[in-house]
């Protein structure tokens, strides 16, 4: 591979500028240095003004065009253009999207743009365009940028060389952790949440009083992210401490809410506050989706009455239910509770990308403040010294001022002769020459003295101030106390607005408590209809029932909407049913088969509903059977669990739920053979074949049933009676588990079944 690696203006001829380099290695120098590009002057904010090139160009631009907050707006088309003119070659839309998230109160803790006009919103909508809008700088701004003109930082050429932009800003103002950041960048990324501006400072003070302070220490001033949205912090301290100590976590971030009481035991929810970044039109299309597909069946309503300030009413399908359920499972399933992420890495003084610690965040900033106010005095102390030199020729004009007149008047080069008459230097002698006329009435000795003697006495301080770290902490202490005039706790800008509050993660709320628990009969046919008659209803009323022609009822029971019901085939495989979920009772129902995928040719073996704690018989027509937890069996997709392995033709005959204190079963084969044994010696299995019931020469099982031996052996007498007959006498048919049995008592069905 060739690659094109000479300087362009060696050679005339192209090819004279062809060199041969590794295809692999020529790629890997370029990405190299792309990477770089992305990391030190895109994606990654520096620690010590806490901004990216983008918005530090912004607010420079907005700067030199006078837009401080006691001046008036400027269309952002006037701004994005000097940028992207002058110091941001890049496209004019990322410019003004920038812009835009530095206006946005939402976006920003502390806002660095005053926007005028459509800058978006809460609910994800986007910002008017750039001919629209107007701005200017806040004061946040303005004290992140105090002290540029103090000789406090350096500046550089601009890209084309025509002007010079600071490579950093000098103010005082946090604003790295105040206002956070995000990015990614190549093999890296950062990741900061807002906090509360009063916190750092006070985080701050602490650190230049003790140096050495733990992390946990500054935990006491710094409670957390304090997001522009509000809401509730949730995690644990120690889980938040945590984060800070290394520099890398989450925090689970829940809506503020509350209960509002509508009378006659009715209520809504009503949420305040909704986590940062979330869009509110967004959070609201997730909840009424939820009510759309059932999923929260709990919810009927959901409503924004929202206007500046978000409201979002919730209202639950009726009084009973819990308001900590509901909101339990809206934090689960919606971005009513999310994770803010904190990932603190940053580029240093040295412009080198790390994850730093609170406390290493804090110091490398105060270190950078410390520079900042030395370079400050030192460029206050140059300006004293050209001042007082001025005074001096100023004084000496004063003293001589007739004479000077005189030498202005006369001479053909005066400056040269005061020079040599007065001692005067190049810079003095060029002040006194350059002085107005009606200056010459405010030459007073004493003004010029005592001017003279505060700015000794200052230079003195600043001496001082420059070769005595004690006084800079000092004097460090009172610029931060006086920065928190403007963002203190008790002022509307720096009040906390997010809160801790520790909670445990949401609960994952059970289906029952979802679900408005009402009385319903469940009937199925021969043929697999099923439907939910609502309320319980009597024998009388079942008789009424209708059904398809040919087809007649099979099983009907009592049940609640929040029960589950199971469903077996003869293949071996059970599904669940909700009650909830069922048909209602106009016409003849649904089909079974269109709620559950049932393998072609099986037939259905049994219906039942779980009870809590419940227990089941199951055995297959080869006379092998197990007993199983109800609750363990149920599935919770269309195709069902596989509960009994059958094989060899052989299919589950038996389903049935075993009673409370039952303790034998009895089992008869198609031999017409009855055989009761322990129900202890059945084992307890979630799947399986299960172990041989009675033994068989011909046939298999017929039927097998579970039952308390005192009580007798119940089956029904045939007929359309609907009677009985219970036999306790069974002492003959009582054997061992895998018996032959013996033939049953008289007037035993013909069917061999027990019902």
């Amino acid at each position: 591979m060739t690659i094109d690696t000479a300087d362009p203006a060696d050679s005339d001829d192209p090819f004279d500028r062809i060199a041969d380099a590794p295809f692999d290695e020529a790629i890997s120098e370029r990405y190299l240095v792309y990477a770089l590009s992305t990391i030190t002057a895109r994606s990654l904010p520096d620690l010590r003004d806490g901004l990216k090139p983008v918005h530090r160009r912004l607010l420079w631009a907005m700067r030199l065009l006078k837009l401080d907050p006691a001046n008036g707006y400027k269309k952002c088309a006037r701004v994005v253009g000097d940028v992207i003119g002058k110091y941001h070659p890049h496209g004019d839309q990322s410019v003004y999207d920038a812009m835009v998230r530095l206006a946005q109160p939402f976006a920003m803790r502390y806002p660095l743009v005053d926007g005028q006009g459509n800058f978006g919103n809460v609910d994800g909508d986007n910002a008017a365009a750039m001919r629209y809008t107007e701005a200017r700088l806040t004061h946040a701004a303005m004290d992140l940028m105090d002290g540029l003109n103090e000789g406090t930082v350096d500046f550089r050429p601009t890209y084309n060389g025509e002007e010079e932009e600071p490579e950093i800003f000098p103010g005082l103002f946090p604003n790295l952790l105040a206002n956070g950041s995000s990015g990614i960048a190549v093999g890296m990324a950062t990741s900061i949440p807002p906090h509360n501006a009063a916190e750092l400072i006070d985080a701050a003070t602490h650190l230049i009083e003790n140096p050495k302070a733990e992390e946990a220490e500054l935990m006491d001033f710094v409670q957390g992210p304090d997001l522009p949205t509000g809401g509730i912090l949730v995690d644990s301290k120690d889980a938040i401490a945590e984060a800070y100590r290394t520099g890398r976590g989450a925090f689970r971030v829940r809506a503020r809410w509350h209960q509002e009481d509508l009378g006659r035991g009715a209520w809504e929810a009503v949420i305040t506050e909704i986590p940062f970044q979330v869009a509110k039109s967004k959070l609201i299309e997730a909840i009424a989706s939820l009510i759309a597909e059932k999923k929260l069946p709990i919810l009927a309503d959901v409503r924004d009455e929202s206007d500046e300030q978000i409201r979002i009413v919730l209202e639950p399908k009726n009084r009973t239910i819990e308001p900590d359920v509901l909101m339990d499972s809206l934090f689960r399933l919606t971005d009513l509770e999310t994770r803010v992420s904190l990932n603190l890495n940053v580029l240093d003084a040295n412009r080198t990308p790390r994850v730093m610690s609170l406390k290493e965040v804090l110091g490398e900033w105060l270190e950078h403040q410390f520079i900042v106010l030395v370079r400050r005095s030192e460029f206050r102390l140059g300006k004293i010294d050209d001042r007082i030199e001025l005074l001096d020729g100023y004084i000496v004009a004063y003293l001589n001022l007739d004479r000077i007149i005189e030498i202005i008047r006369y001479e053909d080069e005066p400056k040269k002769v005061m020079m040599a008459e007065f001692e005067l230097n190049d810079r003095q002698a060029e002040a006194i020459l350059n002085m107005r006329l009606r200056n010459l009435r405010k030459l007073e000795e004493m003004e010029l003295r005592q001017e003279r003697e505060d700015l000794l006495a200052e230079r003195e301080d600043l001496d001082k101030l420059i070769n005595s770290k004690a006084r800079q902490k000092t004097r460090m202490k009172k610029d931060l106390a006086g920065l928190l005039k403007r963002y203190g706790a008790d002022t509307e800008l720096g009040r906390r607005r997010t809160f801790l509050e520790e909670a445990a993660p949401a609960r994952e709320i059970p289906l029952e408590a979802m679900i408005e628990k009402e009385p319903i009969t469940v009937v199925m046919s021969e043929r697999g209809w099923i439907r939910a008659m609502k309320g319980h209803i009597d024998a009388a009323g079942l008789a009424k029932l209708k059904y398809k022609e040919g087809d007649g009822p099979a099983y009907d029971f009592h049940a609640q909407t929040t029960d589950k019901l199971l469903l077996a085939v003869d293949d071996g495989r059970i599904y669940t049913l909700g009650g909830d979920k069922l048909p209602g009772a106009r016409g003849f129902g649904e089909p079974v088969r269109s709620m559950v995928d049932i393998e072609d040719g099986a037939e259905i073996a049994g219906l039942l509903k779980v009870e809590p704690g419940g227990r089941l018989l199951l055995a297959s027509s080869a006379g092998k059977g197990f007993v199983a937890n109800a609750e363990e069996i149920v599935s919770t997709t269309r195709k069902g669990k596989v509960v009994v392995n059958v094989k060899g033709g052989a299919k589950l005959i038996v389903v049935r739920a075993i009673p409370e204190g039952a303790d034998h079963v009895a089992a008869i084969g198609e031999n017409r053979k009855l055989l009761i044994f322990a129900l202890d010696a059945l084992p307890e299995m979630a799947r399986g074949q299960g172990i041989m019931l009675q033994k068989y020469k011909d046939g298999g099982l017929s039927d097998a049933i579970a039952f308390t031996l005192e009580e007798g052996l119940s089956w029904a007498m045939g007929g359309d009676t609907g009677r009985t007959r219970t036999e306790t006498e069974l002492g003959d048919w009582i054997g061992n588990r895998g018996s032959a049995g013996r033939m049953p008592p008289r007037g035993f069905p013909q069917d061999n079944r027990f019902s």
